[in-house]
């Protein structure tokens, strides 16, 4: 079996992503490795210096206008959420790195082939949701060269020229050019910063909800085993203690990713429903004072609601799974043969059951648990905040 190449089918382009932003939590390789720590520099200083200051000092200098404002702070979030996520990962690396090593062991030691489908099979789940996200940034990205392009040609040779993200005191060749250069580089490294951080946490979570599936079916075949008297109580308690022991092991890895993320998810979500509620304004706005733009500019406005919904739905849906799941294995007990069993055998499997009370939760700090219901709910928030804007507007 070879690992690397299942660890490459499960985590697909999130991991080529990482490496060249200098995040990727690789078990085998130094933190401290110069070449990560080149990539990371370069990501955030270049996100940090070219995108994200110039926009906050161009919203003080929009200051009354509330539609330039919105364009350019819906303009600056994606960037601040990806240098934040990259900081979390890169801080975080040493219990990332576990977790990697923990996956390709999962992996390595999966020797049954139901094992092996069940992880195949959440893995493809998260293959499809990587792909789609992949597909939809990398189509925003190439509208927004394009309008970016076109802007460049027209103005290279202007007396004023404009930069993406407006340094409007910069107008001399060749500095003009590298810091227009500098600013593409800046938006093409947020998405890929968003788009790698969010499906490595969404594989990793959907990969503990498959081996929750294999820790449900050992057990459902073990008290099998035990009914049909091919093994005898000692064996059946050994892998009893070492279903718990693994089950515990499980929900300590769910929490350590819950604990490295939860606070930047939290941001994550109050921004996303904020982009989703601004992104909308800007396209009622141009429909409802028939404001002549390109059709590009449309299609780029559209792209990029499409992503922020998929960038929340691909938490919504891990988390989701991640709760049944978790809550599956206490129902797994009641479904397996525990009424054949002696009754100092069967109380030993209460176990299990206290311990899957409480679900395993993918969080945004402490105020919301990540599920199908808050991503209905964040859309619904956003379409209130819409209609505030548009009351306040007209």
């Amino acid at each position: 079996m070879n690992v690397n190449k299942d660890l490459n089918y499960a985590l697909i382009l999130s991991r080529q992503c990482m490496w060249i932003l200098g995040i990727w939590p690789d078990p085998n390789v130094s933190l401290n490795a110069f070449r990560p720590k080149i990539g990371f520099m370069c990501a955030t200083c270049i996100m940090g210096l070219y995108v994200i200051i110039p926009q906050i000092i161009n919203v003080i200098h929009a200051w009354g206008d509330l539609t330039r404002m919105l364009e350019l702070f819906v303009a600056s979030n994606i960037s601040t959420m990806a240098v934040s996520k990259m900081i979390i990962t890169r801080y975080y690396g040493e219990k990332l790195q576990t977790l990697v090593a923990s996956v390709m062991t999962d992996w390595m030691t999966s020797k049954s082939n139901w094992e092996r489908s069940t992880m195949l099979k959440l893995a493809r789940s998260g293959r499809s949701l990587s792909i789609g996200y992949f597909i939809v940034g990398i189509s925003a990205l190439l509208v927004a060269y394009f309008i970016r392009l076109v802007i460049f040609l027209q103005n290279i040779h202007q007396p004023r020229r404009y930069l993406s993200y407006r340094f409007d005191y910069i107008q001399k060749s060749p500095y003009y050019e590298i810091t227009w250069f500098l600013q593409i580089s800046g938006a093409t490294y947020a998405v890929f910063g968003n788009y790698s951080v969010d499906s490595f946490i969404s594989i990793l979570v959907l990969h503990m909800c498959g081996q929750l599936i294999n820790l449900r079916t050992a057990l459902n075949n073990l008290v099998d085993k035990l009914d049909n008297r091919s093994i005898s109580s000692s064996k059946f308690r050994k892998g009893l203690t070492a279903i718990v022991i693994r089950h515990e092991y499980l929900i300590r890895n769910t929490k350590t990713i819950n604990d490295c993320y939860s606070p930047v998810l939290f941001a994550h979500m109050l921004i996303a429903s904020f982009q989703l509620c601004l992104v909308i304004f800007q396209i009622s706005t141009i429909i409802i004072e028939n404001v002549n733009i390109s059709p590009t500019k449309i299609c780029f406005l559209v792209l990029y609601v499409c992503l922020v919904l998929t960038q929340l739905y691909i938490y919504c849906y891990a988390a989701e799974r991640l709760l049944l799941e978790s809550t599956n294995m206490a129902y797994g007990v009641y479904e397996c043969k525990w009424y054949n069993l002696p009754p100092k055998v069967a109380k030993d499997l209460m176990f299990i059951v206290y311990r899957s009370r409480i679900p395993l939760k993918l969080t945004a700090g402490k105020f919301a648990n990540f599920s199908l219901e808050l991503f209905g709910i964040a859309i619904k928030t956003a379409m209130g905040y819409l209609s505030a804007l548009l009351t306040i507007t007209n």
